[in-house]
């Protein structure tokens, strides 16, 4: 069995991080190039970068920040925001990332992951779904959760898995922030139901909960910010604590 990943996020705006709940109320949480030091001597798995507000305000990823980043990192490194044409993705490999998430763009015009996929291998492509809970189904959100869809969130990850994608990101919108867990039944249901890895973002607050994604929720990876930014819960105690429950993890040296 492949290990479960610990992948912090980093929400970026005006170049600094910053965090929210249900996707509101932003707060500033510190310097990224800071924040990305202590992760990699943590032992996280990988990390996730998120433009937050580029694909609102029509503009692309901050690649100065993109280069400053991969300068102080060692492990995988996921860019997203404002990612539309695969000019965007070369700059941001160049940049030094290894991997791009597309979100808005991709539900617009879901030919640019099976575009996308053949340039630049699936292994480098993650779908982002930001979804929401209400009327008794899971929804797609497009702009940072700013815009309803009609689309099942399963349909989509059925649809973005079979054109090309190499992972699915998962935000529970309903969850984000709020440190109450994860949100364990859609994120069951899409791990069932497609080939690829689920990371599953939105709740995290304590150990149990990421004991509960993997466990229940059958996710592939983790991914939180508040908890880790804060220093709520730090990575290597959350490794050995999934050791010692018997979930498979890359344990910190």
């Amino acid at each position: 069995m492949l290990a479960k990943r610990i992948i912090p996020c980093l929400d970026i705006k005006n170049g600094r991080t910053v965090k929210g709940v249900n996707f509101k109320h932003l707060k500033d949480a510190g310097d990224p190039i800071k924040l990305v030091c202590w992760y990699t001597k943590q032992g996280a798995d990988e990390l996730v970068f998120l433009d937050i507000t580029a694909t609102n305000e029509k503009r692309k990823t901050l690649i100065n920040l993109v280069k400053d980043v991969s300068r102080h990192i060692n492990i995988p490194f996921t860019v997203g925001g404002g990612i539309k044409e695969e000019k965007d993705i070369e700059l941001l490999l160049n940049a030094g990332a290894d991997k791009i998430s597309i979100n808005t763009a991709a539900f617009k015009n879901p030919n640019l992951l099976e575009i996308f996929s053949k340039r630049f291998g699936s292994q480098c492509i993650v779908l982002a779904i930001d979804t929401k809970f209400e009327s008794n189904e899971w929804w797609v959100y497009l702009n940072g959760g700013r815009i309803s869809t009609q689309t099942k969130t399963l349909d989509w990850a059925k649809e973005g898995s079979n054109r090309g994608a190499g992972e699915i990101l998962l935000t529970s919108m309903n969850h984000d922030g709020t440190k109450n867990g994860f949100a364990l039944d859609i994120t069951r249901k899409i791990s069932k139901n497609i080939s690829i890895p689920v990371i599953a973002s939105g709740g995290a607050g304590q150990l149990k909960d990421f004991y509960k994604i993997f466990e229940k929720g059958k996710a592939d990876a983790a991914l939180a910010a508040s908890i880790f930014h804060y220093k709520e819960i730090e990575i290597p105690k959350l490794k050995f604590y999934l050791n010692q429950l018997n979930i498979p993890i890359r344990t910190t040296k």
